[in-house]
């Protein structure tokens, strides 16, 4: 079997990053796809964006790589700031081919991919935000009783499979409707039915919002997906957070509590 670690919203930390990558590797998996938001709120954009360009087989754009690349909208004053600040570190670089090989490589993130994992026979949908609005769309685990009607909408745009981020939130979302998260499946695992539709959301790298601070991944085998949480070095993060003027200290006190 090959299994296939898909990570999610990094937002520039490195050191999150890292310490995920370096357990996949621990664990000897090879392949490993990215949900988007490399970049945005964190201190370390271009390291991210160059981990990301080497370790993945593919990688989709999310609200935050859209923002540096574009503009950002519909974003707070502190997302906004952090937008701004990350795009001129991208054209801080002094290395000219550096900073083209890192503006193409935003510029190719797709939208949305609709792939098999390697042997399994299910088809999955992958999108940053929601099979509705791939980029932008929020699906909150409260939808399954507060908005009942965008969750069938949503549902009614898969085929089986889904695979999510952007909330920062991981769990199972399932076409009952119904949400589960990792700590009410037995062993962290999901295990995929094929006459069952479900949107796994994988949760966040760089910056969890679930109360539950370490670094959030996920590893899709042909039957399962295994939910994952990895500690990492939060006070390095936050305190280079800390220490740069344009990110609000919010963005590094948050990693402390998961939220």
């Amino acid at each position: 079997m090959t299994p296939t670690a898909v990570i999610s919203d990094i937002h520039a930390n490195a050191e999150a990053l890292r310490t995920v990558l370096a357990d996949i590797e621990s664990r000897g998996i090879k392949r490993i796809v990215n949900l988007g938001d490399i970049i945005g709120y964190g201190p370390d954009p271009l390291e991210c964006v160059d981990l990301v360009a080497e370790k993945c087989a593919w990688s989709l754009i999310g609200n935050h790589d859209f923002a540096v690349l574009y503009e950002p909208t519909n974003f707070n004053p502190g997302a906004e700031q952090a937008a701004f600040w990350t795009r001129d570190q991208f054209n801080a670089d002094p290395d000219e081919k550096a900073r083209r090989i890192r503006y193409e490589f935003l510029g190719q993130l797709r939208v949305r991919v609709v792939e098999t994992f390697p042997e399994s026979e299910l088809p999955v949908l992958a999108v940053h935000g929601s099979p509705r609005r791939p980029i932008n769309e929020y699906i909150f685990p409260d939808d399954v009783m507060t908005a009942t009607d965008k969750m069938k909408q949503i549902f009614e745009r898969i085929e089986n499979l889904a695979i999510v981020g952007h909330t920062h939130v991981p769990g199972v979302f399932t076409d009952e409707p119904d949400f589960y998260p990792p700590e009410e499946l037995g062993s962290m695992t999901y295990s995929f039915e094929k006459d069952e539709k479900a949107i796994i959301n994988v949760g966040s790298v760089g910056q969890p919002r679930d109360h539950d601070p370490r670094a959030s991944y996920a590893i899709f085998h042909p039957d399962r997906v295994e939910f994952i949480r990895v500690e990492y070095d939060i006070a390095k993060t936050a305190d280079r957070i800390h220490a740069i003027e344009n990110l609000n200290d919010w963005l590094g006190d948050r990693l402390y509590e998961g939220r």
